[in-house]
């Protein structure tokens, strides 16, 4: 009878850790009934070029539908890291509505990723490259981190802490992000790509890519490499995806919910970056509001992921 017992409760133990441990599904689709405010930013850049977003968007459209090669490319890459293909499109075609045109053939980007090679790039703020800033003492504590996400999410965490917008031994640092102050050899802010890639992310996904995908170590030291990586759709398509899997796997792991089913989500997270320290904000907020007794907030798509919502069904039948 014992026996029996110890196997009945070890059973409802198991299935009381299994129902702690679910995530909450985001269900398919908008939770804003319109499209949130698109940034100044990006409607002065489109304005500049003389188009419309609706035109960026019907060019990037037509570069996954006349492409079946690229389609192949995009399913092989979510199989990969076990995500919906739609994700992986849905940052496509969010960068290139929103941010730069799409190049009209996916040869073009072969070329692109070919011509970084012939120029000298360096990642450096001031004449002092970005490997020399991070042995700062500042940056000690990044030391024992050995993957490639934690120990470049720690030094980006250090520079806001310590460096961003302040003076340190007499020398001002700028109010911007790490990314844009050190990795952005050409003009800040910039990103490269089919999937519009800064270099720090590819950085970041580094060593996921090489257990997935087996592609080679990205080295902070070689920049020329990092944006070959970037501009070449067949190693650039990994590193979208993975950086797609870190989101879906943070906001489970962290805040709870399941945005597995949602692109308009994870292409938000994809647009705005940082996705554990919203999910880490997510989850603070859902504990002040279960204390109130209120409704949990579910994760909600900016302009940028309302869209790949919007024309999501548009979208999946070209897969």
């Amino acid at each position: 009878m014992k026996k029996y017992l110890f196997l009945f409760v070890g059973l409802a133990l198991a299935a009381a850790v299994t129902i702690a441990d679910a995530a909450t599904m985001v269900p398919p689709g908008n939770r804003n009934s319109v499209q949130p405010d698109i940034p100044g930013a990006s409607s002065r850049r489109t304005q500049a070029t003389n188009t419309t977003f609706q035109a960026k968007y019907r060019k990037v459209y037509a570069l996954l539908q006349n492409d079946a090669d690229l389609r192949a490319k995009i399913r092989k890459a979510a199989a990969a890291y076990g995500i919906d293909p739609m994700h992986i499109v849905g940052a496509i075609v969010g960068e290139h509505t929103y941010n730069v045109d799409a190049y009209d053939r996916l040869q073009t980007y072969y070329v692109k990723a070919i011509s970084y090679l012939s120029s000298k790039l360096t990642f450096a703020y001031d004449g002092e490259d970005v490997s020399d800033f991070i042995q700062r003492p500042e940056f000690k504590k990044c030391a024992a981190m050995h993957d490639s996400y934690d120990l470049w999410e720690c030094r980006e965490q250090v520079w806001n802490h310590s460096f961003r917008g302040k003076t340190v031994g007499g020398e001002d640092f700028p109010n911007d992000r790490f990314g844009a102050t050190f990795f952005q050899p050409y003009y800040a802010g910039q990103t490269f790509g089919l999937g519009q890639l800064n270099p720090l992310t590819a950085l970041q996904m580094s060593d996921l890519v090489h257990k997935v995908s087996g592609l080679p170590e990205l080295d902070v030291n070689d920049p020329n490499a990092v944006y070959k990586t970037i501009m070449d759709p067949d190693l650039t398509l990994p590193y979208v995806a993975a950086t797609i899997k870190k989101s879906i796997d943070a906001y489970r792991g962290i805040a709870g919910f399941d945005i597995s089913r949602n692109p308009g989500i994870t292409a938000t997270l994809y647009n705005v970056g940082n996705p554990e320290q919203r999910a880490y904000a997510l989850k603070a907020e859902n504990d002040k509001r279960r204390a109130a007794g209120e409704p949990e907030k579910l994760p909600e798509e900016n302009y940028y992921g309302w869209l790949v919502n919007d024309k999501l069904d548009e979208l999946k039948a070209l897969f």
